[in-house]
């Protein structure tokens, strides 16, 4: 769920890397195109459990903070699905993944050359 909410918030700040970036690694860990591409109209799409809906809702409202605050009903929302370590830790992810938005956007970061990693068991693990 972390990497829909990487791609969520990615989408929002138009960061290109970042979007290239965690649209390979959920393909890669076998999320589904149609999920991925219905996830910019999430609130419309089938596609996502509750648990989902209420965590790229709050990844929403953390990442568009309107008047310098997150409204109360996103907060109530998240709290009913996400205990509060979870709330905490999720929070924490979106608000790294908007630093790196922003970093990467900052630095012209080239859309693109994202490479999946795959890491191969040693032997004898």
């Amino acid at each position: 769920m972390l990497n829909l909410v990487r791609l969520r918030a990615s989408e929002i700040n138009g960061c290109a890397y970042c979007i290239d970036m965690h649209w390979k690694d959920l393909r890669s860990s076998g999320e589904t195109e149609q999920r991925l591409y219905g996830l910019d109209a999430w609130e419309e799409s089938p596609y996502y459990t509750d648990r989902e809906r209420a965590a790229l809702a709050w990844t929403e409202a953390v990442t568009n903070l309107k008047d310098g605050r997150v409204p109360d009903e996103a907060y109530e929302k998240v709290r009913t699905v996400f205990t509060e370590k979870e709330l905490a830790d999720l929070t924490l992810g979106i608000a790294a993944i908007n630093a790196w938005n922003r970093m990467n956007i900052a630095a012209r970061t080239v859309p693109g050359t994202y490479k999946v990693q795959t890491r191969e068991l040693k032997q004898g693990a």
